[in-house]
């Protein structure tokens, strides 16, 4: 189930001013040049600022995500139409052989079983050429982040051109193991409106990703700290093989 963040459309429209400046899509770029990658899928794509980005600057995209109303504000961007958008998950896709997979903004974190997940890695390793990558990010549960989610630390006032001004906070609800449950709230000051997004999000510990990874068929290259989020998110890189084994 989608969170009405990404989901209900009201919400899906002030999602990027909501968000702010995406700050980790310059390491994510850095990354892309790294690894010589020249095509891309952005699996949860959203509302599409890290796949335009990729296609304003020559690269082939694919962005792909569950959630239409979120689909419906990327392909209303700029430049939209130079970015191959599909509406779905990865266990769908046709057949690509892109040279990388990415998944930034926490998405790996939606997937809340390890059959989910694993189907998830598997449907992104179809989707890949021999050799092509998978780029990830995920919250290092070590510190117990959310610990600190509460509307005090994550209260925002903040203004959308359509939508005008709104205040939002984030709560955490419940923990159980490694699943996070919150609520997201937002009012609208135009109508006083006020709209809640549930979420869970699953934050596994490092070896049981890697373990992951290798289950999958990936040759995990590297591990290391969020550029713009040190010491709260871990990013994998992670190969299919050039070759079958």
């Amino acid at each position: 189930m989608q969170d009405a963040l990404f989901a209900e459309p009201r919400l899906a429209r002030i999602y990027d001013v909501w968000e702010g400046e995406r700050i980790d899509l310059p390491s994510y770029l850095a990354i892309v040049a790294e690894l010589g990658a020249r095509s891309v899928l952005d699996v949860g794509c959203g509302t599409g600022n890290w796949a335009s980005m990729l296609a304003e600057r020559g690269f082939e995209v694919v962005g792909l995500d569950p959630a239409a109303a979120s689909l419906d504000v990327a392909r209303a961007k700029p430049g939209a139409q130079r970015v191959r958008w599909i509406h779905g998950d990865v266990t769908g896709l046709p057949a690509l052989a892109v040279d990388l997979a990415t998944m930034t903004g926490n998405v790996s974190n939606v997937f809340l079983t390890q059959q989910e997940w694993l189907a998830t890695l598997g449907g992104v390793h179809a989707a890949l050429r021999p050799g092509g990558y998978l780029v990830f990010e995920s919250v290092d549960p070590v510190g117990q982040p959310w610990l600190n989610w509460n509307r005090e630390t994550t209260y925002v006032r903040r203004e959308s051109a359509d939508a005008g001004v709104f205040e939002s906070w984030l709560e955490v609800t419940g923990v159980e193991g490694d699943l996070v449950s919150t609520r997201r709230t937002y009012v609208f000051a135009a109508d006083g409106a006020t709209m809640t997004s549930e979420g869970i999000r699953r934050y596994p510990p490092r070896p049981v990703i890697e373990d992951s990874l290798a289950s999958a068929g990936y040759e995990l290259t590297d591990v290391r700290g969020a550029p713009d989020r040190p010491g709260l998110e871990l990013v994998f890189i992670a190969r299919k093989p050039a070759t079958a084994s």
